[in-house]
């Protein structure tokens, strides 16, 4: 297949995300909405760290096959598993680190506090600076950020596939793969954009993403697949597959405990277990039905 053509295939498996993320400008949410929203996030992104890692986990597994039926050395297995464990390790921890960063960003310039402490050539309030760049994001708009930079890395590990099966001149898996991704972008749009469903203003009003910030994070997120299926038709490597689905799998893990937070200082471990029950089955069912068509 051209790349012309698998660049297109690329891009209708990615665009598919932007079908989630009207869910974003719900207007006034009930906090039950809200959390109920929030949960079955956590059950969408639950079941990608399952597919993520088991996608991840198969060139190990069938390394370690070849080491027991005696074609094979312990050597390509080990390399496997540093690379997912570090994959792992990076995805997960630089999350952490660049929470904690973002909060000493914000608590070091909060809006309206001077700067430094007042007196002769010191600044009056009315020169102090308010936080910038992302520092000035609310939270539930930096964890939809956290979300979509997760499901980027995961998305790029899926445009690989695609690319590498179209330069195989393997169509027809090809084409099953765009119908697969296309199917479960379509829920992922959604998980990125629950958390904007409490997200309020410095007045406590709610506030309505804008339209451009909704395509924005759903560039982040999908963007990746056309770029990893650019990068998949022009080579092959099962490492780098493994070391970007882990990476995306150690940052869903880090939004998915930050969503659970939400849900747990409501108290409302009911919708906490409904919301992730649909969730799940949401994800599953996807699954299914693309393994259904023959993926």
């Amino acid at each position: 297949m051209s790349l012309s053509s698998t660049l297109v295939l690329g891009l209708i498996a990615g665009a598919t995300i932007v079908l989630g993320l009207p869910v974003g400008r719900i207007r006034r949410p009930a906090a039950s909405l809200r959390l109920f929203l929030n949960a079955t996030a956590v059950g969408v992104l639950l079941f990608l760290v399952w597919d993520v890692l088991s996608a991840a986990w198969e060139p190990i597994d069938a390394a370690l096959g070849s080491v027991h039926d005696g074609n094979g050395g312990l050597g390509t297995a080990a390399g496997y598993g540093l690379i997912f464990v570090g994959g792992l390790a990076v995805g997960l921890l630089a999350l952490v680190w660049y929470e904690r960063w973002m909060g000493r960003q914000v608590a070091a310039r909060p809006a309206g506090a001077p700067a430094r402490p007042q007196g002769p050539g010191a600044m009056t309030m009315g020169e102090v600076q308010p936080p910038r760049g992302l520092a000035s994001w609310s939270a539930a708009r930096r964890l939809s950020l956290m979300i979509a930079v997760g499901i980027g890395l995961h998305n790029f590990a899926e445009g690989l596939a695609i690319g590498q099966s179209a330069a195989s001149n393997e169509i027809a898996l090809a084409l099953m793969l765009v119908i697969g991704f296309g199917l479960h972008n379509a829920t992922e749009g959604f998980g990125i954009v629950a958390p904007l469903a409490a997200d309020v203003d410095g007045d406590g009003v709610p506030r309505t993403p804008s339209w451009a910030f909704l395509l924005t994070l759903g560039a982040i997120a999908g963007g990746p697949t056309f770029v990893g299926t650019l990068i998949g038709h022009t080579f092959t490597s099962e490492p780098l597959s493994v070391a970007f689905l882990t990476l995306a799998a150690g940052s869903l893990i880090y939004v998915i405990t930050q969503l659970i937070g939400v849900a747990a200082r409501a108290r409302r471990s009911d919708l906490l277990a409904y919301g992730i029950l649909v969730g799940l089955v949401a994800g599953f069912l996807t699954d299914a039905i693309v393994t259904a068509a023959g993926v």
